[in-house]
């Protein structure tokens, strides 16, 4: 027989999802007719509250919680969205919150003090891919006179930078400025959208925090600034950009109002990159050690289940997070990319699989050479605005991100019966470096042993010893 914390906590549950009286009535019958007592579980503590922003790859929080997972390791768990990155990260600084969805960038950036300085760390990888950068109507219908078309008429994909620099030299000769909108200065949003910029020869702009200067629109040939994710296609709709780098639903969400088109998906930039983690202060993670494995345990069978047999519970999903206490956008809009397809423009949908990433590739499995691939990304952009040697980015890395916790929790798991040994890494050889990656739309390589050399390899931003001048 269940203990009595977890039948209040179920029957509350289903409470603030709509299941009304009945649910209260269970609640309130369940605490006057059984003596209350703690539920026995092996974690210092159990109710927890979680934070997360209006976008589609918070949804494993949402699986663990509905699913029971949480429940499972005797969890008691809040979500509540956040209004914007920094007011989420620095609620779990302060300990208004005890973890979030966060930003791949955000513990990095905090533990290395780049904005708000915290030790912030990640055992959680929590999807890879879902992002994409979106233009207005107006700059849409500029690009497609100069895009290369497939047969039907439609533009071939990927889109190269070098056709947008194309109108941002247009904008510049009739003296307009190119602007764009992204969510946060460590996001990954940030770093994919300068890095595809970049490889068509559009400079996005230097960062100089020794001058104070973190607009990041230095020598900068598009001028990009921070909007909030849910605020995107209004603003771009208002004419205060021209574009934007963000997560789904809101690419989609411009298709469908009919005010943009997406133009390229992070997946055609750099495939399957680390997007968002779980992140905690260090501080909570020393206090609470076995609380904080139970948390990973139950993302960890969230992402599972949501690849599970090819993706077969995506539009579940998408339906539990069209509900307004989690992403709030139509089911439609959100399932146009989460069972995998995305829509470019009206009537232009095309297969991709693996847009949305939870599980597969060991997608959860908090890899070194991501963290390591951003803080090359701040250094080029000028957020580290000086040299660094190749050992410093795997300390940095090994601060942050934190495999060890996570081999303990999916070795628990598999101990229990809820998954194989065989659906992650081989932990005895696992070393937390990926092989060099090949995958990027310029054709460079990334080694992450190699940071420096990595640096110099791109065209664009400082190398070397360079500094911001």
């Amino acid at each position: 027989m269940k203990h009595v914390a977890i039948q209040k906590y179920r029957a509350l549950r289903a409470l603030r999802c709509g299941q009304g009286v009945l649910a209260l009535a269970f609640a309130t019958a369940v605490a006057i007719s059984m003596p209350v007592q703690a539920a026995k579980v092996k974690v210092e503590k159990p109710d927890l509250k979680f934070g997360f922003i209006k976008l589609t790859d918070m949804v494993p929080l949402a699986i663990a919680y509905e699913k029971g997972y949480f429940e499972d390791e005797g969890l008691f768990v809040t979500l509540e969205a956040q209004a914007n990155w920094k007011v989420l990260l620095d609620r779990v600084i302060s300990g208004e919150i005890d973890g979030a969805h966060m930003l791949a960038g955000q513990p990095i950036g905090a533990t290395m003090g780049y904005g708000t300085k915290a030790d912030i760390i990640t055992a959680f990888s929590m999807d890879l891919n879902g992002n994409a950068t979106t233009v207005s109507n107006a700059v849409m219908s500029a690009l497609n006179k100069k895009l290369p078309k497939q047969p039907d008429g439609k533009p071939v994909h990927p889109i190269k930078a070098e056709y947008l620099k194309a109108v941002v030299d247009d904008y510049k000769k009739a003296g307009k400025t190119f602007k764009m909108g992204m969510v946060f200065p460590v996001s990954t949003h940030n770093y994919e959208l300068r890095y595809w910029l970049a490889s068509g020869g559009i400079h996005p702009g230097f960062y100089a925090p020794l001058k104070g200067d973190t607009a990041g629109q230095i020598n900068a040939d598009v001028l990009i600034s921070v909007t909030p994710p849910p605020q995107m296609p209004s603003t771009m709709e208002s004419g205060t950009i021209d574009g934007y780098s963000v997560g789904e639903p809101w690419n989609q969400q411009a298709v469908f109002k009919g005010i943009g088109a997406p133009i390229i998906t992070d997946y055609e930039i750099e495939k399957n990159n680390a997007e968002k983690v779980f992140g905690v202060s260090k501080a909570w993670a020393d206090k609470n050690p076995l609380t904080h494995k139970a948390v990973v345990k139950a993302l960890i069978r969230a992402g599972y289940w949501l690849d599970a047999e090819n993706n077969k519970n995506r539009q579940e999903a998408a339906r539990i997070i069209s509900k307004s206490n989690y992403v709030g956008a139509d089911y439609k809009v959100i399932a146009n990319s989460m069972v995998g397809t995305f829509e470019y423009e009206k009537g232009d949908v095309r297969q991709v699989p693996d847009f949305n990433v939870f599980f597969r590739y060991h997608a959860t499995y908090p890899y070194y050479s991501d963290a390591i691939w951003y803080l090359t990304q701040m250094r080029r952009w000028g957020q580290i605005p000086e040299y660094k040697p190749d050992s410093w980015y795997l300390d940095m890395a090994k601060q942050v991100y934190r495999p060890d916790i996570y081999a303990s929790a999916a070795k628990e798991l598999i101990a229990e019966g809820k998954m194989k040994a065989s659906d992650f890494p081989d932990f005895a050889k696992e070393t937390g470096f990926k092989p060099p990656k090949k995958d990027f739309i310029d054709g460079l390589v990334f080694d992450a042993t190699k940071p420096n050399a990595y640096i110099d390899s791109m065209k664009i931003g400082l190398k070397g010893k360079d500094t911001v001048k």
